[in-house]
């Protein structure tokens, strides 16, 4: 039997463009914001409206964004700014001003093109290198508080501290529940797959906050009541795919689609665009100095240079994750001219395979052309897994 409570989020997501342009026209701002580290618990608790924007899997709007930006840029960021080229989305057209942050120079990049050809105002949040380095803490927590006096003159308010401990605290709530669902989805018996918890996340970027708690707290009372608690186990039929890699915002479905046809379940992922920004949140104190601290020591994005193998904790979480959620194979998803996370394709399947962990770099764009290419070698990449499996219960 399905969630009932994803029927009401997929209605309440029909309904929410109109409830934005009918709050816009009653006052109310919204922010249109991109990237990984931006603090939206300050964009909410400043009376704001948050939206996340950024979309996938449209080939023409990748054309429309290339008139734009050199076609040397990633797909993501080239259908970014066809979506503001084409005016049609309805988040699009109802945002009054935008926040990037510098975490991936390209995301940077499409700021300033917006900010130039489409003339809209961009708030920029700085993002250390480094994160590591005590001199990175300062600097992010300065731009963390450049960035709320910016959006204060936005609003004519001054953030308010008790407004935004209680905000921090709705967010950590959204933050479990999240973690929550992905251990259900993962269980052997589940009544929610992958894919309509990766949705679920996505669902957040549009819907108010305090409504989307209520719903994802709705999610979990009707898994409980079905499954009790998730218990994670692996069957002699399944193929359990962890996927990695260049984001995968809302629209792109194309390898998701093809891992379900061949018969792979996706049980994890580590995508910016997934659970990673969840996990680990921990904000010492109800401040903006606490914001920024917990920003900071969150699993680093790939984007981020970082050297040392041995000690990057972005492949530390990496193989937790896997063990976890009992993977037995890592899909490797790599946007063409995605460069940081291309580059680190090489060394992610080095570290694994030194774990018994197969992986297949998926080297793709929005076109439509590749997907058979596709879809023979995921076929073959999920058949080697369930032979493997086979052989080792076997043994």
């Amino acid at each position: 039997m399905a969630i009932k409570t994803l029927e009401l989020i997929r209605k309440r997501l029909a309904e929410r463009p109109e409830e934005i342009a009918k709050a816009r026209r009653e006052g109310q701002k919204v922010v249109g914001w991109q990237g990984y580290n931006i603090p939206e618990e300050i964009i909410y608790a400043l009376g704001l409206i948050p939206v996340r924007i950024g979309v996938g899997g449209d080939d023409r709007l990748v054309e429309i964004g290339a008139r734009y930006i050199s076609t040397k840029n990633c797909v993501f960021v080239r259908e970014t700014v066809g979506l503001f080229a084409e005016n049609k989305d309805p988040y699009i057209q109802n945002t009054d001003f935008l926040a990037f942050d510098a975490t991936c120079l390209q995301t940077y990049r499409t700021a300033e093109i917006l900010e130039y050809y489409f003339n809209k105002e961009v708030i920029i949040l700085g993002v250390p290198r480094n994160f590591y380095w005590p001199e990175a803490k300062v600097y992010f927590t300065k731009e963390v508080e450049y960035f709320t006096k910016r959006l204060e003159e936005q609003t004519g308010t001054k953030l308010d501290n008790q407004v935004l401990a209680d905000t921090i605290a709705l967010y950590d709530r959204i933050r479990e529940a999240i973690v929550t669902i992905y251990q259900y989805q993962a269980a052997t018996a589940n009544y929610l797959s992958w894919e309509e918890t990766y949705d679920l996340i996505h669902a957040g970027y549009y819907l108010d906050r305090r409504e989307y708690l209520s719903l994802l707290e709705q999610v979990l009372s009707e898994l409980r009541e079905k499954q009790g608690q998730p218990v994670i186990e692996v069957t002699e039929d399944e193929a359990r795919i962890f996927i990695s890699g260049s984001v995968i915002p809302p629209g792109d479905k194309k390898l998701i689609s093809i891992i379900n046809e061949v018969g792979g379940r996706i049980v994890g992922d580590d995508l910016w665009s997934g659970l990673i920004p969840y996990l680990e949140v921990k904000i010492p104190e109800n401040s903006l100095q606490g914001l920024a601290v917990g920003y900071l020591n969150r699993t680093p994005h790939g984007a981020l240079p970082y050297l040392d193998l041995d000690t990057d904790q972005r492949i530390k979480r990496l193989k937790e994750l896997i063990k976890t959620f009992k993977a037995q194979g890592v899909i490797y998803h790599t946007l063409r001219y995605c460069d940081p996370y291309t580059f680190k394709a090489k060394e992610t399947k080095d570290i694994l395979q030194k774990v018994g962990i197969p992986l297949l770099e998926i080297h793709t764009e929005y076109a439509g052309s590749d997907f058979e290419a596709i879809r023979t070698r995921v076929e073959a990449f999920v058949e080697m897994i369930r032979n493997k499996h086979y052989e080792e219960v076997a043994v």
